[in-house]
């Protein structure tokens, strides 16, 4: 009875694996549309150590910039801790327009970035993957502006929900008092 048990438990495990990595990127998309400011202004995310964090986040914003090898930076302005950090991202092209994979110094891994849906002008959802003692998933609202149009936030929350996040893990955060500093 015992293997039976986790015999199942394994089988849902990779099929929860595969369901959340199996994800396919924007159908013919365009770098050059998608370089530019966008806004965080929606995440869901699925690690423990994320919760007592998520009523700290705020709205971030980040500048893609093309690099002339075809690489991608993301340059994020995040307010933490009374602090509004500076980060620089370095997003590595793969074969497959809108996918990318980027080291994470803070984990010491590679990881996973998919542009799954985008109009460009308006928004985007964004989902990050990685393997990290277990599988960890976020998903990512991104808007041209820092307060997207409702049928956007609700259209960002039914991916996050079909991609098996509870509705405690998604949140749209508030904006930033001056972060970046104006």
């Amino acid at each position: 009875m015992r293997t039976i048990v986790i015999s199942v438990a394994m089988v849902m495990m990779c099929v929860m694996m595969v369901h959340m990595v199996n994800v396919k990127p924007q159908k013919d998309f365009d770098l050059q549309k998608f370089a530019g400011k966008w806004y965080r202004v929606g995440l869901a995310y699925d690690s423990p150590g994320f919760v007592p964090l998520r009523d700290k986040v705020k709205i971030s914003k980040g500048i893609v910039t093309i690099l002339p090898n075809g690489n991608v930076n993301l340059t994020m302005w995040e307010a933490l801790g009374g602090a509004c950090l500076h980060k620089v991202y370095q997003y590595n092209k793969t074969s497959v327009p809108g996918e990318f994979i980027y080291f994470s110094t803070r984990h010491n891994m590679v990881k996973d970035i998919t542009v799954v849906d985008t109009n460009y002008s308006e928004y985007a959802v964004v989902l990050k993957y990685k393997n990290f003692n277990r599988e960890y998933t976020q998903v990512a609202l991104y808007g041209r502006l820092p307060r997207p149009k409702i049928p956007v936030i609700q259209k960002f929350k039914a991916f996050a929900l079909s991609r098996g996040f509870p509705r405690t893990s998604i949140l749209t955060p508030p904006a930033a008092e001056n972060c970046p500093p104006s």
